[in-house]
């Protein structure tokens, strides 16, 4: 993995050379909470990334297992203008020691740092990269670890206008960002703007459902019993025909991640500080195999 962020020209000293501005390893003692932990599109590179947050959660959750599900550098917007802070250099450090400390890493690139996937069968600080991985549960079931965008038709058919899109994105979190410190001032939760605008146009809402369903498909006919990907930012674990969808959601916006127990229950979970909430999904899709 570094020598991906060395080819990207991100990569600043080494591991080690690093200060880190909070506590990278309190968590390393005794044995991991979790059996897996999936999280994807943490867009580091981006004053969206919420970097914070998302080392509270990675302290809070120990695993075994730790799978990168794409989007992890925000190659795209990183090129169109450098935004490094010191909290996204601690991330990237953090997830050097977890794979350093015994957990097992894996990185399998999304579109936005699909420089990495040059890399792919090589190993970077003890973190492995991988076009896509195969998990396998505690309760047997086969996991297909995809990032997804390969499901996404404009990213195949028109990248110019994922390029569009992601600038109105990135246009709609600068928005929500003023809005939510507004509404903090006010004693007002925070409130996501791009999530109720995916919510009710109903051409987005269109397009997930085909993501969902396309993704599912192909994990069905490759044989897998469920799918694990990110991409579309939205949180959500059902059946679908039969097969099990996963989506660990995002860190910029849902602060959400996937986790597996030690008895092969899957599990959503949002990232409130302490107070982690689990996702709404049916009880069938969380536990039951399919």
């Amino acid at each position: 993995m570094r020598a991906a962020f060395d080819a990207a020209g991100l990569w600043q000293g080494t591991p080690d050379a690093v200060e880190p501005s909070v506590p990278l390893d309190a968590e390393d003692s005794g044995p991991p909470r979790f059996r897996a932990v999936f999280i994807s599109d943490l867009h580091l590179g981006t004053p969206g990334c919420q970097a914070g947050p998302l080392l509270e959660f990675l302290k809070a959750h120990p695993s075994q297992l730790l799978y990168l599900v794409g989007d992890i550098v925000d190659g795209w917007q990183l090129r169109r203008r450098w935004f490094w802070p010191q909290a996204h250099n601690d991330v990237v450090q953090k997830l050097l020691r977890r794979a350093r400390k015994g957990c097992k890493v894996v990185f399998v690139p999304g579109n936005h740092d699909e420089f990495a996937r040059g890399f792919a069968g090589h190993h970077f600080g003890g973190i492995e990269v991988r076009e896509e991985a195969v998990h396998t549960t505690a309760d047997g079931r086969r996991l297909w670890v995809v990032h997804g965008d390969h499901f996404d038709a404009v990213i195949q058919c028109a990248k110019w206008l994922a390029y569009l899109g992601d600038n109105a994105y990135e246009l709609t979190l600068r928005l929500n960002r003023h809005l939510n410190s507004l509404r903090a001032r006010m004693g007002l939760p925070y409130w996501s703007l791009s999530a109720y605008l995916k919510h009710k146009v109903k051409k987005a809402l269109n397009y997930v459902t085909a993501f969902e369903q396309a993704v599912a498909a192909e994990a069905r006919k490759r044989g897998y019993q469920g799918v694990v990907c990110g991409h579309i930012h939205r949180a959500e674990m059902r059946e679908i025909d039969g097969t099990l969808y996963c989506n660990d959601g995002d860190w910029v916006e849902s602060l959400s991640a996937l986790v597996e127990h030690h008895d092969g229950r899957l599990e959503l979970v949002q990232w409130h500080g302490a107070h982690q909430h689990p996702v709404r999904t049916p009880a069938a899709a969380q536990s039951a195999p399919v």
